[in-house]
């Protein structure tokens, strides 16, 4: 198969992030998707709008699966992230962008805390 270059990059940053840059890849991919699946419910282009929910929905899922439960957080983003999944599966189900506007607002606040957390680790390595 062909790829483009941008899709070697992508490949390529994939490979060499560390698991925090993955994990905010993960939110910015699903934060992406969930604005392209509201704009399908505002354009009532609901095919638009299923395909882009499910992506969004299978990074959820992603991000479970991710989790290291020997963390105590963990137990709290397993709890949210099922309920995002939830509202994310509501805004397809009833075509009601509302679902996905909150989800998108939890996304961007936690991609936000996740890249805190990675500039204080950069910071603290540079440190040592």
């Amino acid at each position: 198969m062909i790829q483009s270059p941008y899709q070697k990059y992508q490949q390529l940053s994939a490979q060499t992030a560390t698991p925090i840059q993955l994990v905010i890849m993960l939110y910015d991919g699903a934060i992406r998707f969930t604005k392209l699946g509201i704009e399908g419910i505002s354009s009532r282009d609901f095919e638009k709008a299923n395909q882009f929910l499910c992506k969004a929905e299978a990074i959820m899922h992603e991000l479970v699966a991710s989790l290291n439960f020997d963390y105590p957080i963990s137990k709290q983003l397993v709890n949210l992230y099922e309920y995002m999944l939830h509202q994310l599966i509501q805004a397809n189900v009833k075509k009601e962008a509302s679902f996905a506007q909150e989800v998108v607002q939890h996304l961007t606040e936690l991609r936000d805390s996740w890249k805190l957390a990675a500039g204080s680790n950069t910071q603290r390595e540079v440190a040592q």
